[in-house]
């Protein structure tokens, strides 16, 4: 029992030594991790500074700003909505959506998901904001005068539009609210106390600010890294909320991904397996965000290797969390500065637990 539990204290200051390293080498503010192994948390930590100017020291109960990992909850509730008989992933979208552009209708729920559908971005990456310029509802009238980007199927293509329009066949089926929907059936029944929708610049008790070092350099037209350290400022238009515009707790996270894995959110392990499979394009090969994130599944982005394979959501270069099923194995990371690149952080920490095997 002794050498076991020693093991374990050793396991888990050797992360903490790892973090606080990549703390100082990357200047993250402040960060949570919890780590899960056979659906149990073995480690929740809270490190650095939640508010960097009024130095207020970081803890378990923060919220940070998870952004784009928002599409799991998305996919799970299209998934939870297959299960209730009301959507079937195979077939086009036209079957549940009205009135869409003729060139839109046949893409189907699983191109959406996983962003192949070739339909054209309502938002604007140049610009960091949605097509035109006016608002959402302006910004979806134009996306749909748009071009397709690809014949469905033939590329990857991460955009806003797919997740739109899954929040739209969420509120039709689930007959409430996205952010209700996904409240009363997943949040609740998960037990996250701290998990919400908003924007950056909205108060709310004990949450962290996001931090940068990147600004706009109009001589060159792009964002380049600086050496001051900055706030950022993000709104997460209420129309794409299935994209993006969570906050939450590295504990709250880890809730989530045991209700998932217990079948708490999905009556089925075929249905978790369908989220964590990869799609492949219409010539069989398979593409992602590159480099570890190598393929894309059901909202989440996917590690295809031999050993230790795993599913990544990330948001904002500054959350994210990897599930390894084959190691009954998850790592939550949450911090607070953009471009933090966390899954990068999560792979070295998983070989400390990996090795353990």
């Amino acid at each position: 029992m002794f050498p076991l539990l020693f093991q374990a204290q050793s396991r888990n200051r050797i992360v903490l030594d790892h973090l606080k390293s990549e703390m100082r080498e990357h200047k993250i503010p402040g960060l949570q991790l919890t780590v899960i192994k056979e659906n149990k948390q073995i480690l929740s930590k809270a490190l650095g500074k939640a508010n960097v100017p009024f130095a207020v020291k970081a803890d378990n109960n923060n919220i940070f700003s998870i952004n784009s990992i928002a599409k799991v909850f998305a996919s799970v509730a299209i998934l939870q909505l297959v299960e209730r008989g009301d959507l079937d992933l195979d077939k086009p979208i036209r079957n549940y959506l009205d009135d869409l552009p003729l060139n839109w209708q046949s893409v189907t729920l699983i191109q959406l998901l996983s962003h192949t559908s070739g339909l054209p971005d309502v938002e604007d990456p140049e610009r960091d904001e949605l097509v035109g310029g006016q608002g959402q509802d302006s910004a979806w009238i134009l996306v749909r005068q748009m071009p397709l980007q690809f014949q469905a199927g033939e590329s990857f293509s991460y955009n806003a539009t797919n997740y739109g329009l899954l929040q739209k066949i969420i509120e039709r089926y689930g007959e409430v609210s996205f952010e209700a929907f996904v409240r009363e059936h997943q949040f609740k029944v998960a037990g996250m106390a701290y998990t919400s929708f908003g924007n950056s610049f909205e108060v709310a008790a004990n949450k962290s600010p996001t931090y940068c070092y990147y600004y706009f350099d109009a001589a060159v037209g792009n964002y380049v890294e600086g050496k001051q350290l900055l706030e950022v400022s993000e709104k997460f238009p209420t129309s794409l909320r299935a994209d993006a515009g969570a906050f939450s707790t590295a504990e709250d996270l880890a809730k989530w991904i045991i209700a998932l894995q217990t079948g708490k959110l999905l009556k089925s392990k075929e249905s978790i397996a369908q989220l964590w499979e990869p799609v492949p394009l219409n010539n069989g090969t398979y593409d992602g965000f590159g480099g570890l994130l190598n393929a894309y599944a059901l909202g989440w982005p996917v590690i295809r290797r031999e050993e230790h394979p795993g599913v990544a959501p990330i948001g904002g270069g500054r959350a994210a969390f990897i599930i390894y099923p084959e190691d009954k194995l998850a790592i939550v990371l949450l911090t607070n500065l953009s471009g933090a690149s966390p899954e990068e952080i999560i792979e070295e920490i998983a070989k400390v637990y990996l090795a353990a095997h």
